[in-house]
């Protein structure tokens, strides 16, 4: 079935994280520029490929569309001061849980916890398609990021503008099979803890306290408090949230196959296609998190583009970081 589901920001807390999180949500827990519950205030569930699919929909419904991709190891409520901002300028947003985050939850409970790329950007296309959205602008940084990309590179028919924190965030195996120099295979450390079973195991049962660390890192300048972070948090919960996490990372190592049915995609993601649709590429001047320069990705935007380096501090989650600049992005990348 297709039909959306609407369930309360409060049931949706309750059924991720339980009692616990729902005392923050109860006393208005959020981030210092605008309370979660006003910019996010219910979330919808539809099936949508192979997931059921829990999204926020904002904002008039025959708006421009856009969908706003978070990453990882963060959630939908990147977007709580973004959201407002794009529906007081007239358009739909969309925001959806990533396969294991959130309400998000797979059709057939023997299906792989896939994590490859091309997996989570055929996600995007059948949320557009289940929601009956032919074209919109997509957004998003980190794994967002990356999912706007390829959707923007694979399927350009469907994708008005895009706007994508660090750029250009394609790869495949055998790109992630070359060696860095020690420098940057250190800020990768994680991907090699992910690739042991220890690793899987100190995720799973850490997931919290890693997450933290790694918006810590990530963001050195952000200085979020405990009220934020567990509000993103509960969306870890997701019991696909750890197997997902690792099968993406060993998964670019080439530790693990993806599956079949997403190998022509690959394939073709291999090539480094060209993203041909507008383009704002963004960057906070604070991104701790491992990132490629500007000008090493520029030449695969070949068509309008614009690059935008976001000032004060602004690390690896730049549209809770930076929500204004992020959102002007999306509103310039519809004119671009």
């Amino acid at each position: 079935m297709n039909q959306p589901i609407t369930v309360t920001l409060t049931q949706q807390l309750r059924n991720v994280a339980g009692a616990a999180v729902l005392a923050f949500a109860a006393s208005g827990a959020a981030h210092a520029v605008a309370p979660a519950p006003a910019a996010l205030p219910s979330i919808k569930q539809i099936d949508a490929g192979v997931l059921n699919v829990g999204y926020v929909d904002a904002g008039p419904a025959n708006g421009p569309a856009v969908i706003l991709l978070h990453g990882w190891p963060y959630d939908i409520h990147s977007y709580d001061d973004v959201v407002p901002r794009l529906t007081k300028a007239g358009y739909r947003v969309i925001v959806p849980y990533l396969r294991g985050y959130g309400t998000t939850r797979f059709l057939d409970p023997n299906a792989v916890r896939n994590g490859e790329p091309a997996a989570l950007a055929q996600d995007v296309v059948d949320l557009m398609d289940a929601l009956k959205i032919d074209k919109a602008i997509l957004a998003g940084y980190d794994w967002g990021a990356r999912s706007a990309d390829i959707v923007a590179a694979l399927w350009p028919e469907r994708v008005k503008g895009l706007v994508s924190v660090s750029g250009y965030l394609i790869g495949s195996q055998e790109s992630g099979k070359q060696p860095l120099p020690p420098s940057a295979e250190l800020q990768w450390w994680y991907q090699f803890y992910f690739a042991t079973d220890r690793g899987a195991a100190g995720y799973a049962r850490n997931r919290h306290d890693f997450a933290k660390l790694i918006w810590k890192t990530a963001s050195p300048q952000w200085h979020f408090d405990d009220r934020t972070f567990d509000r993103s948090a509960a969306a870890l919960e997701n019991p696909d949230h750890a197997a997902i996490t690792i099968f993406n990372y060993r998964w670019r190592l080439g530790l693990v196959k993806g599956e079949a049915k997403y190998d022509p995609l690959e394939a073709r993601l291999a090539e480094f296609p060209a993203i041909t649709v507008p383009t704002i590429t963004l960057e906070g001047d604070a991104n701790g998190a491992p990132h490629p320069q500007p000008a090493a990705y520029a030449k695969r935007f070949t068509g309008k583009y614009k690059h935008e380096l976001i000032k004060g501090g602004v690390g690896h989650n730049l549209p809770q970081e930076a929500p204004r600049a992020f959102a002007d992005a999306v509103i310039a990348v519809d004119h671009l």
